[in-house]
């Protein structure tokens, strides 16, 4: 266990690690600790009053925590998580928005605290241990993040070494915008992933100078190397768990692995929901942007599909990276990450797990002409810029190979300066994972290259 003394400015002053067993005196949920937070003088606070003053300075050190963490400049996104409610006979009935509480909050900063006690202990004895380390953007991202925030007249600080603080006063500036969740989602893409390695870097999005994973040996490996390591150095030894940087990398790995699996079970589940739905109409927003197509979140059904780049329009569309963003070439057409759609459901797959999706007022694209203010957008956007693709959209095409789905990029191909006409009608395809491609382009040619600007109201 990590016992800590923390003053009243929110620091940890001195903590001990020793071997303990824990009781729990009152099996309390995240919902009942709320809701006495929340209404002291509730039938459910009386049920627990012996608790509650407990409670209650725990709720006084959370919050000289949080005060810490803005001070740290810590970097916390707004994220959403759901979870999906079955019917007696085992379907799902719909799909919620799982939302975190105070309570969640408060065992969250109690568990940072603790984690990095155990990465500073380990560190002071020089003992190796496995640090879950999150370095800065990469030059690249960094880059196309500024691009991007440039268009909305907002700079990232920090020059080419940017620190969390940075992200925070950026996320400040934004966060009563419309936009916000816009401008969020790209900085949050713009931030590496979480590792685990036995060399610390520190966490650059929790701006710690050394962390490590302590709370959750009963399900998490990182934790019980951890703790064995801790016990170690008590007992006066030192834990032999073999070559540190291949556990890291095997336990890096096997978290993704978890993670995608989690995704794969996830998807398959809302397919089985929506596969009774198709026919409906359904208005979203745009959750990515690939050179393929438009990914889709539905609205009050938080479930995601493809809109594949031949039900935009009959149009040659460029994809810009570093705008997340596909122009039409003739008629001046713009979608871009954020942007509010009307949608069709088309097709589901249980299979493949992949939803389609095609625009609802799709004959309004189709039959647009090149107005006078569209003509002088579409030859600036004909010149694309560097590492755009431009991709023909037919509304209508002819028979197809077999099998040509739309989930994978073809061997060979590339994305830069390339543009696909589709002439041919492909097999029907489903909602696709981001990272894939597998449509063959059947004609290609050559767009010039030139970068163009467009103003954006703030």
């Amino acid at each position: 266990i990590c016992d800590m003394q923390i003053d009243g400015h929110g620091i940890v002053k001195q903590y001990k690690f020793y071997p303990s067993v824990m009781r729990s005196k009152a099996r309390m949920t995240y919902t009942k600790v709320y809701d006495i937070l929340q209404n002291p003088d509730s039938e459910l606070a009386r049920e627990y009053a012996w608790l509650n003053p407990h409670l209650q300075n725990l709720y006084s050190v959370y919050q000289l925590l949080l005060k810490q963490r803005e001070n740290r400049g810590a970097i916390e996104f707004e994220s959403s998580e759901t979870i999906m409610i079955f019917n007696e006979n085992g379907k799902i009935e719909r799909i919620e928005p799982s939302l975190r509480n105070e309570a969640h909050r408060l065992i969250e900063e109690c568990m940072l605290a603790a984690n990095v006690c155990a990465s500073e202990f380990l560190k002071k004895h020089e003992h190796p241990a496995l640090y879950r380390i999150h370095e800065g953007p990469t030059p690249e991202k960094l880059e196309l993040l500024r691009t991007f925030m440039a268009e909305f007249g907002f700079g990232v600080g920090g020059g080419d070494s940017p620190q969390a603080k940075d992200y925070c006063k950026l996320l400040d500036r934004i966060k009563d915008r419309p936009d916000a969740q816009l401008l969020q989602t790209v900085l949050l893409r713009s931030m590496q992933q979480a590792v685990y390695s036995p060399d610390n870097v520190g966490h650059f999005g929790l701006a710690y100078a050394a962390y490590a994973h302590f709370t959750s040996p009963i399900r998490r490996y990182p934790d019980l190397l951890i703790h064995r390591a801790i016990k170690a150095v008590l007992n006066g030894d030192k834990y032999k768990a073999g070559d540190w940087n291949e556990l890291g990398e095997h336990c890096s790995m096997t978290e993704r692995r978890a993670d995608d699996a989690t995704r794969d079970v996830t998807n398959w589940l809302k397919c089985f929901y929506m596969q009774d739905r198709i026919g409906e109409e359904f208005d979203g927003t745009v959750a990515g942007v690939t050179s393929f197509g438009l990914f889709v979140a539905l609205d009050g059904v938080y479930v995601e599909g493809l809109l594949h780049v031949t039900e935009l329009g009959n149009d040659y569309f460029h994809y810009d990276k570093a705008r997340h963003e596909m122009a039409g070439e003739r008629t001046g057409v713009r979608y871009r990450l954020g942007d509010r759609l009307s949608v069709k459901l088309v097709r589901v797959d249980l299979e493949t797990t992949r939803i389609d999706f095609t625009l609802s007022n799709k004959n309004k694209y189709l039959e647009l002409e090149p107005k006078a203010d569209y003509v002088k957008k579409s030859t600036s956007v004909k010149a694309s810029a560097n590492g755009q693709t431009a991709v023909k959209s037919t509304p209508k095409f002819e028979g197809s190979q077999s099998g040509a789905a739309f989930g994978r990029k073809p061997a060979g191909s590339s994305a830069k300066g390339s543009s696909i006409s589709a002439s041919k009608k492909p097999a029907k395809s489903g909602a696709v994972k981001r990272s894939e491609f597998d449509s063959k382009p059947v004609k290609s040619k050559k767009v010039a290259k030139k970068t163009t600007k467009r103003k954006v109201k703030k």
